[in-house]
């Protein structure tokens, strides 16, 4: 019996890992990027003093009804995630010096990182998530910030923070509190569990 996908599903996302998370899982989801003007947002959230859970909501949502426009009765799969570190909200590093910045900033502190997913078809949201993670980076040299900034290269910019948990960054942590998948950047377990309610996965 196949446990591959039982009808197309569109990841609204330009994220590789959310993509290999669920080619990982066995979902080959086709892959449509929502061009939505996140900075307006977060901006937005911000200026109404709202919380970093309820932007990545709102984020995730965005992007799942934006691409949903142009797949007709498909499901599509929108995720985000938004960092807070004690009132302070951090996103993609835009090069290696702002890496280090961002890194430097978190080193020795705990923040919180909040993953969205919502799952929409034909405009209407049939479910969504957040689930939140605590993370605490623990105090580290600025001659091991430098060499985890080199050997991370171009990659350093493509996720929240700076770091990837599954690899490297792993060497940045003192503990973490909550689901792996979900410090990654999507709450994997409900999400499958969601798509064998619908039945588009086997049961």
């Amino acid at each position: 019996m196949s446990i591959g996908l039982r009808e197309p599903v569109v990841l609204a996302s330009s994220s590789g890992a959310r993509r290999r998370l669920l080619e990982a899982a066995g979902i080959a989801v086709a892959v449509d990027p929502a061009a939505i003007d996140e900075a307006a947002i977060k901006a937005a959230f911000r200026r109404a003093d709202s919380s970093a859970e309820r932007c990545a909501g709102a984020l995730a949502e965005a992007k799942a009804v934006a691409v949903g426009r142009r797949h007709a009765g498909v499901l599509v799969i929108g995720a985000d995630q938004t960092l807070d570190c004690d009132g302070t909200w951090l996103d993609k590093p835009r090069d290696a010096a702002e890496a280090r910045r961002q890194l430097a900033f978190l080193g020795g502190r705990t923040h919180v990182l909040h993953s969205a997913v919502a799952v929409i078809r034909d405009g209407i949201v049939l479910w969504q998530l957040v689930e939140r993670a605590r993370l605490v980076m623990r105090r580290f040299s600025d001659a091991f910030l430098d060499g985890y900034i080199a050997a991370m290269g171009e990659r350093v910019g493509e996720m929240v923070g700076g770091y990837a948990l599954e690899g490297l960054g792993a060497q940045l942590f003192e503990r973490i509190e909550g689901d792996y998948f979900t410090i990654l950047g999507l709450p994997l377990l409900p999400l499958l569990e969601f798509l064998r309610r619908q039945g588009a996965l086997a049961s």
